[in-house]
């Protein structure tokens, strides 16, 4: 009785779905124990508090602080961390009790003849260390893959927020061009009228001023599908975002650090799932050198005590398996498989993380080249700009031709735009190929102190509130 007085107890925690959806919609980027999270992982306090702008190196703990998937991957590390716990169980004693009776008992004797009987097991070839060093291997895996989790979560805010201010930035930059074209066509009616031109010149004029409207409600489109998937990788509703500045900067740094030979190695020999795979390998490893193991049979200790018609009978049995028939062959054999099986997906991990770096390092090498170009080609039509005006001022050219320059700078500007996205975004895969962020002072986040970093911060007030 005093042995289950110590036993746990269920306690029911019913989720309500209602409940549940409130709390998700109430998350705000205001709030407290995000300005706490936000302090510690920044380093610094932020006194304008709640901030009005919001760039990826504050959006990025903020996804961290809230997004689901992380909560996933901590209940995970949580459960294979019990499962630690249940390796180093010790087996429990079993006490048999079997009563007896004589019938044919001479009188004065009691005719009850109880027996007593305990069995103790003992592990033996060190069982109980192997089964703690796999089950300490998987739960090595599921603590770095908080990390893993935690890079694709910051790969999606980036996307995101990138999308957005590229759509952002498109649309100003159209709604620029289409002003300067409805000018184009109201001079050009003008000069319809006295004859001056043709109607296809004013026609086409039109067309292109339709055509730029259609790409300004393509740009506002994607703006605001970026603005819902920024909001859905930060873990909170859209409307947590309203009246936020979302900021991006689209300015080309120095990035030797992350094209690198040296950045290369590290990255595969230091990536989170990496190192999570081999620790899912040291696992199977483990997992093998206890099956090995089994193949030395436990030993059970078995003491009894019998009370028989008043003699006091004690006994001290020893119980073991014979290895005759089955040796545990067919388990070693499928934990050797489970090896190799492990071993090629670490190989073949390796191999993807190869081709990711590759690629992205020689997507990033063509869009800087790119962007040289657009960045000529807009430089040259800046010169055509201000030699039109100065044209203009000596009365060499008119307001249309004026226009027309206006509208060609429009579209280089553009094609720089696009020109300074696809730089990003292939600096974006290029820092997920590495794991390795470009915007961290003095290089990348370790991957054991983003882990530790992550591991220990979950959403601390939102579990309070869900207690209560």
């Amino acid at each position: 009785m005093l042995l289950c007085a110590g036993c746990a107890r269920f306690e029911p925690q019913p989720i309500s779905p209602a409940d549940t959806a409130a709390r998700l919609d109430a998350r705000r980027l205001d709030d407290d124990g995000l300005k706490k999270f936000l302090e510690t992982n920044l380093g610094r306090e932020l006194e304008n508090w709640p901030l009005k702008s919001w760039d990826l190196k504050t959006l990025s703990p903020a996804a961290f602080y809230f997004h689901p998937s992380l909560d996933v991957a901590r209940a995970q590390w949580r459960v294979a961390q019990a499962g630690v716990r249940t390796a180093g169980g010790h087996p429990n004693p079993t006490l048999g009790l079997t009563p007896g009776y004589d019938f044919s008992v001479a009188n004065g004797l009691s005719p009850w003849i109880p027996f007593f009987n305990l069995d103790v097991p003992v592990e033996t070839a060190g069982k109980r260390g192997k089964r703690i060093l796999k089950a300490q291997q998987l739960s090595e895996s599921a603590r770095l893959n908080i990390a893993t989790i935690a890079w694709q979560v910051r790969s999606h805010v980036r996307v995101n927020l990138l999308d957005f201010a590229a759509a952002n930035r498109r649309s100003a930059l159209l709604e620029s061009q289409l002003a300067v074209q409805e000018r184009i066509v109201k001079l050009l009616e003008q000069r319809l009228a006295v004859g001056a031109i043709s109607q296809l010149e004013l026609t086409t004029a039109r067309i292109a001023v339709n055509r730029t409207r259609l790409e300004l409600g393509d740009a506002r489109l994607k703006r605001a599908e970026a603005h819902g998937r920024l909001a859905e990788s930060l873990g909170v509703s859209v409307s947590a975002l309203d009246g936020v500045e979302l900021l991006f900067d689209f300015s080309e740094r120095a990035v030797d650090g992350l094209t690198s030979t040296e950045a290369r190695q590290i990255a595969l020999r230091g990536r989170s799932d990496i190192l999570g795979a081999l620790s899912d390998y040291a696992a199977t490893e483990a997992e093998l050198r206890l099956q090995i193991a089994k193949q030395f049979p436990d030993v059970h200790l078995n003491p009894g005590y019998q009370f028989d018609q008043g003699d006091n009978k004690w006994t001290l049995g020893l119980t073991f398996e014979l290895p005759v028939l089955n040796q545990n062959q067919g388990p070693i054999a499928e934990s050797k498989a489970r090896r190799e099986e492990a071993a090629a997906r670490f190989t073949e991990l390796q191999a993807k993380v190869i081709g990711e770096i590759d690629r992205a390092v020689a997507a990033y090498r063509v869009a800087r080249e790119q962007l040289a170009t657009s960045d000529s080609l807009l430089a040259a039509e800046r010169q055509q700009q201000q030699s039109v005006e100065a044209q203009l001022k000596a009365g060499a050219v008119d307001q249309l031709d004026m226009l027309n320059v206006q509208l060609e700078l429009g579209v280089a500007t553009l094609a720089q735009l696009d020109g300074q996205a696809r730089l990003q975004q292939s600096l974006g895969a290029l820092e997920d190929a590495l794991q390795r962020p470009m915007d961290e002072t003095g290089g990348a986040t370790s991957t054991s102190s983003l882990t530790n970093m992550l591991q220990r911060t979950p959403n601390q007030a939102q579990t309070k509130k869900q207690k209560q």
